[in-house]
């Protein structure tokens, strides 16, 4: 019997972090379309968008520090694509009155996306001035 091994590429991550977030970002705009008709997905999309996000953010870390993670994709992209959609919601929840509301759940994975982006840039200018100090 074969055994499935998960892998734990980068290559996989990034493949999976890329897949739920274009999932999550099409679910927000079909919540728009629909007037909040898709809260509870939302919540439940939102939720595992940011624990996937998470745990890949933290391993490339994880790896840089002990030097095996060379690679550079650069969160900004994803801080710039999620500041679009947010700056959009909210002119339509301005716009629409009652009709439309911004999800808290969004609020709260923007927030998340943001802090993680944060977080990810100080540690990688920490682990740059460590190298610089032992060169």
């Amino acid at each position: 019997m074969k055994k499935i091994k998960l892998k734990t590429s980068f290559g996989f991550w990034r493949k999976l972090i890329n897949a739920w977030t274009i999932l999550f970002l099409l679910m927000i705009i079909i919540d728009l379309v629909y007037m909040n008709t898709y809260g509870e997905i939302l919540d439940a999309l939102s939720a595992i968008y940011i624990s996937i996000l998470a745990i890949y953010v933290s391993n490339k870390e994880f790896e840089r520090w002990y030097d095996r993670h060379k690679e550079s994709h650069p969160g900004e992209i994803f801080v710039l694509i999620w500041s679009i959609l947010i700056f959009i919601l909210f002119a339509f929840d301005f716009l629409l009155g009652n009709l439309y509301r911004l999800p808290s759940s969004v609020v709260s994975a923007y927030i998340a996306v943001l802090t993680i982006l944060v977080i990810t840039r100080k540690s990688k200018e920490l682990y740059e001035t460590r190298r610089r100090r032992k060169g």
